[in-house]
């Protein structure tokens, strides 16, 4: 394992910074802007490395003890940059945002009073710690639950992550799991818990024939379906389905889309990715017709017309069959419907309606 003395520079996505070694890129993990550094480096790609941090030389005055106690080297790859003042971080990932909007878009974005890319701004209270309402932990062979290293298929099963409200955690560090499984934990819009354990998936024996269900679910505690709620509307999602992680960030990123959109009576509206509708429910409340389409039946059934966008006219498509069709109108179209075995195409057909007014 290579070991340098590096002084890092700007932020990078992921948590790490960039430095330089002999005109190589070099991101270093659990470093912040300005500090000089002794690295291993864990990984050598031809023109880039990656290394992470073994002592602090000159330290940044920006760092501060770390909010989470088991993130870091030898520690689970969560909360990225937890030995970062909570103000320094949202700066961080400000000067990410915006050199990325550079990059690749062409899009110049800066704080014009301070001539620097804006920090971003905190979700709801602000709360550092303790603002996740769900995570999903793989189990060991023995069947004890845990949060990966970075990067790692080993596990930490000190459950105390930052990010993690001790209730949504209680008690499962000494619970036994099935080895292999996934634990799905969630406190929903009512405060309660719910457990699911999920898998291991079905061994594949010789003549392709299956053992056991292909994924079977349990649930441990609480119910299959939790409550969402955003505003007055109220979603009913399966635990292992998706939802945002932070507590306030639906009725966030609702509101902004709603009112990004700049959708008035009688526009048309498309949520190309719609999952449990969300944003399709902010969009009708503005618009008129709202076509909300998924690439799968899961969450998107959980969430039906009759419910979240009650009075609203919302059409659903799962597995993209029948979306509106484009200013061009094409009669039919591929569609990528993205998988954990790549990303094969679906092929489906579409009627002539409306455009959208913004994309």
């Amino acid at each position: 394992m290579t070991e340098l003395t590096l002084t890092v520079g700007a932020a990078a996505n992921g948590g790490s910074c960039v430095a330089r070694h002999d005109g190589r890129v070099v991101f270093v993990r659990y470093a912040l802007p300005g500090e000089t550094v002794r690295v291993n480096v864990f990984d050598e790609r031809g023109s880039y490395w990656h290394a992470e941090v073994v002592e602090v030389v000159e330290p940044s005055d920006d760092r501060v003890a770390s909010l989470c106690p088991i993130a870091g080297v030898d520690g689970a790859g969560c909360c990225d940059l937890a030995f970062a003042e909570p103000e320094a971080a949202r700066r961080l990932k400000g000067s990410v945002v915006a050199n990325q909007l550079a990059r690749l878009g062409g899009f110049t974005w800066r704080d014009e009073q301070r001539d620097e890319p804006p920090a971003a701004e905190p979700v709801g209270a602000g709360d550092v710690l303790g603002w996740r309402t769900r995570v999903r932990l793989d189990t060991t062979a023995d069947g004890r639950a845990g949060l990966h290293r970075y990067h790692s298929a080993d596990l930490v099963t000190d459950l105390a992550c930052g990010q993690l409200p001790a209730e949504l955690t209680d008690g499962l560090a000494e619970m036994r799991w099935t080895p292999g499984a996934h634990v799905h934990a969630v406190l929903d819009s009512d405060g309660r818990r719910h457990i699911v354990q999920s898998g291991p998936k079905a061994t594949v024996r010789k003549g392709g024939r299956t053992s056991g269900p292909k994924n079977p679910t349990r649930v441990i505690e609480g119910d299959y379906e939790a409550v969402q709620r955003v505003g007055q509307r109220r979603w009913m999602l399966p635990v292992t389905a998706f939802w945002q992680a932070h507590r306030d960030a639906a009725a966030l990123y609702s509101g902004l889309v709603a009112g990004w959109s700049g959708l008035r009576p009688g526009m048309t509206a498309w949520d190309l990715y719609g999952g449990a509708g969300v944003f399709a429910a902010a969009l009708a409340d503005r618009s008129g017709p709202t076509a909300a389409c998924s690439h799968r039946s899961g969450p998107t059934a959980a969430c039906s017309p009759s419910t979240p966008h009650a009075g609203r006219p919302v059409r659903r498509a799962a597995r993209w069959p029948t979306c509106p069709g484009s200013r061009s109108s094409p009669t039919r179209f591929d569609a990528p419907c993205p998988s954990s075995r790549g990303v094969p195409t679906s092929r489906c057909s579409t009627r002539r309606a409306p455009a959208p007014a913004a994309m």
